[in-house]
């Protein structure tokens, strides 16, 4: 399948992944139901800015990622990743990571729980690294944040 030989190749451009669209809004806050801490307003902004990527299955959103470009710093900051429970271990995550590492301007970050375990491994497959935790970042425990510099 094309898709998953785009999820394969680093210079490949994923074709399950495009943009967000304001139509894309009530799927996507579905999806956000399986974060700890969604956040509708900047949803709302990334959709309407069309910084927002979106993974399609048969013409279904599935999964998305919401970047948050730094207002005084290069580079851009995941501030929410989801993939649909039933479309998960498909490449989904790691082409619309690799949609993000692709469109900033230098380091990528996010942040996870470290309990998280199918998340540290795609991320560190990708070249992230573990740069900080932050003690309590969650209801439930602390946060570790990772970071991916430019040319990784």
């Amino acid at each position: 399948m094309a898709g998953d030989d785009a999820a394969r190749d680093p210079g490949r451009a994923d074709p399950r992944v495009r943009p967000g669209r304001p139509a894309d809004a009530d799927r996507i806050r579905e999806l956000q139901s399986h974060l700890r801490q969604p956040s509708p307003d900047l949803l709302k902004y990334g959709l309407a800015v069309g910084a927002a990527r979106v993974s399609v299955a048969d013409g279904r959103v599935v999964g998305y990622l919401l970047p948050v470009d730094g207002p005084n710093r290069r580079g851009v900051h995941v501030a929410e990743l989801v993939v649909a429970p039933a479309f998960r271990r498909e490449g989904r995550g790691r082409a619309l990571l690799r949609a993000a590492v692709a469109d900033a301007d230098g380091p990528v970050t996010l942040q996870t729980h470290p309990d998280n375990d199918a998340a540290l491994a795609l991320y560190e497959s990708l070249d992230f690294e573990v740069v900080e935790r932050r003690p309590g970042a969650y209801a439930d425990g602390d946060a570790l944040v990772l970071r991916r510099d430019p040319d990784a």
